[in-house]
């Protein structure tokens, strides 16, 4: 049997299939209203439920909202974000951005403001576009990613790993996903509103939806570093 007639392997697909996912998914900040059927929602968390973790632990567990309990919870730290403006995080958050760092942020930053007409400078105009974090974009869905307290650190990086498959098993069913960091920053207070026990820490939401395609917050891409800048080769 030749090369050209031997038959094709999953494995012939995978490839491209991950490329596309890859290249295609982005981070949503305008949804529709309609939501994504239960089924759907099912089967992105069971492929995500397939990410590697440290002795197998598995640590993450999520609260998956809809419909009124969306509703409930958008209204609810919306109007908690607006009278609490400090860090009350589980994990730590960045102390500052630095570098090339800083540099990558403020590129993302000017592209969302550009793509909505926001003007340089605009701070007023600045606040209140990071504030849709914490209306969710008006997705009609939000899963918030809670990992034990006793692991930790690494505990979390299990969790961001299951979050990065959920991003790319979501863009395989067509759903739009925004990772959340923000809403981390008010742990405490999604902890109460969900009656999530203080042994878990709360690590991130992922909102999700079907995407606004015409919304301006949609219309652009941010860029990636080159490899080059990424990894260190050594080979002697």
């Amino acid at each position: 049997m030749t090369l050209a007639t031997a038959p094709r392997s999953d494995q012939d697909d995978a490839l491209p299939a991950l490329i596309r996912l890859a290249g295609d998914r982005f981070t949503c900040r305008a949804y529709r209203t309609d939501p994504v059927d239960r089924a759907t929602i099912g089967a992105i968390a069971d492929l995500a439920q397939r990410t590697a973790s440290w002795c197998n632990v598995q640590p993450w567990q999520l609260v998956i909202t809809s419909g009124a309990g969306t509703e409930r919870f958008r209204a609810a730290l919306s109007a908690h974000a607006a009278s609490h403006t400090g860090i009350d995080s589980d994990f730590a958050f960045p102390e500052e951005y630095r570098d090339i760092y800083l540099a990558r942020r403020r590129e993302a930053g000017f592209q969302l403001y550009n793509a909505l007409g926001i003007g340089r400078g605009d701070k007023a105009a600045y606040a209140r576009q990071s504030f849709e974090n914490f209306r969710l974009f008006g997705a009609p869905h939000v899963a918030i990613v809670t990992t034990p307290a006793e692991l930790g650190p690494y505990g979390a990086v299990d969790c961001g790993a299951y979050v990065g498959l959920f991003l790319l098993a979501a863009q395989a069913h067509g759903v739009a996903t925004t990772p959340q960091a923000a809403l981390a920053r008010h742990a405490g207070f999604i902890r109460r509103h969900f009656g999530i026990g203080e042994e878990r820490k709360v690590v991130c939401g992922i909102a999700f939806g079907h995407a606004d395609r015409d919304h301006a917050a949609n219309s652009y891409r941010t860029t990636r570093a080159r490899t080059e800048d990424a990894v260190c080769w050594v080979d002697d």
